[in-house]
């Protein structure tokens, strides 16, 4: 018994390596999500602005709500993008 605790000992502290390692590695990934939303933001805007361009110019009266709703979306994607951020703690 008394040999087996150090072993069991160790290999608790190895676990506790493994989730800091863990975390830091979420971290890291967590940091490209949210670059990768405001990438898709980004495109989402350009897409929406485009869109909405060509409706315009074709003279369709409807151009206020299709741009407030492309518009909307791309603030959604960066909202969320803090969002998560903050609720996860990451600076």
């Amino acid at each position: 018994m008394a040999g087996v605790l150090p072993t069991a000992i160790a290999r608790a502290q190895d676990g506790v390596a493994g989730i800091e390692k863990a975390t830091e590695l979420m971290n890291d990934y967590f940091e490209a999500g949210v670059t990768l939303l405001y990438i898709i933001g980004a495109v989402v805007g350009l897409i929406g602005a485009i869109k909405v361009y060509n409706k315009w110019s074709s003279g369709d009266q409807d151009t206020a709500k299709s741009a407030a709703s492309w518009f909307g979306a791309c603030i959604f994607l960066v909202i969320v993008a803090t969002a998560l951020r903050s609720f996860f703690g990451i600076s």
